[in-house]
């Protein structure tokens, strides 16, 4: 059995907690997911099961989509409603109209600072360790894009946005900077995640549920990344590591369609060559996907 599952996390539930419910339920150790989602946040997890663990990065994963719940006037050391107050500021009476002069000048490519908490790691070591000690330790800024940043709801000290971003983005870090923006202070109040790439939170279960959201074949998740139909000598071919000759294809990667119609491999296009990154056994493609 493998393929890719839609799960709706709940609030207080860790990602690894996620994984950990679908493993036994799937009665299998070969389940990870695509994207941490923190324990204050909900909505869609993107896991894969089986051997389709190892095409998880092949999948179209962005853009990233969010509803997040920014609260104003005070700051916070984890920029979102876990932390500590570290700071606290009126909110400023036009809230609204200088939301508004604000949030254009954060839509479009942004270095981003990751927050002290968080997993990125420094010399071994996540930040939220350093974070935990009371250390503020050196961090690069990492590249990221942000489609928009649309108002859905205000109060007098608060707003509500959806926000289309690239992976990789700190939905946290962009409370704060707003805050810092308008100079009253802000952090992240609520958070769901409704979108990943072309994939929706809508319809899916979540991972206690009675009946859980159905799988998805691979061959449909990584979509619509360019196919190649395999001979049966191709076929074999691949099966035991081998590359096979490029029919003109211009794209990054390809997958690799065995002569049943089931996704066989992701290859990596180099020139003439399709060279297999990854090869689902063969004795997983004589069981059912679904």
């Amino acid at each position: 059995m493998f393929g890719i599952i839609l799960i709706n996390k709940p609030l207080e539930m860790t990602s690894h907690d996620v994984v950990g419910i679908l493993r036994k339920r799937f009665n299998t150790k070969r389940i990870g997911h695509a994207g941490t989602l923190d324990p204050m946040a909900t909505g869609l997890l993107v896991l894969a099961v089986g051997p389709a663990t190892r095409f998880l990065q092949y999948l179209p994963l962005e853009p990233k989509v969010y509803i997040a719940k920014v609260e104003f006037g005070k700051s916070t050391n984890s920029f979102d409603q876990e932390g500590e107050v570290t700071e606290e500021h009126p909110v400023p009476d036009n809230l609204h109209d200088q939301l508004a002069n604000v949030l254009p000048t954060m839509i479009g490519f942004q270095e981003q600072l990751p927050p002290m908490f968080s997993a990125v790691k420094v010399k071994g070591q996540p930040l939220y360790k350093y974070a935990r000690m009371g250390e503020e330790i050196e961090r690069k800024t990492r590249r990221i894009f942000i489609s928009r940043l649309d108002v859905l709801e205000t109060t007098h000290n608060t707003v509500t946005l959806e926000i289309e971003c690239s992976g990789g983005t700190y939905v946290r870090t962009i409370a704060h900077d707003l805050g810092q923006k308008i100079g009253c202070g802000a952090f992240l109040a609520g958070l769901v995640r409704t979108k990943v790439g072309r994939f929706s939170v809508e319809g899916t279960s979540g991972p206690k549920d009675e009946t859980l959201s159905p799988l998805i074949t691979l061959r449909e998740a990584l979509a619509p990344m360019e196919e190649r139909q395999l001979s049966e000598l191709e076929y074999a071919r691949v099966q035991n590591g081998g590359h096979i000759a490029n029919s003109g294809s211009e794209a990054e990667f390809v997958t690799l369609i065995s002569p049943n119609n089931e996704v066989v491999s992701v290859a990596a296009v180099d020139g003439n060559l399709l060279r297999p990154q990854c090869v689902i056994p063969i004795e997983s493609l004589h069981n059912e996907e679904l």
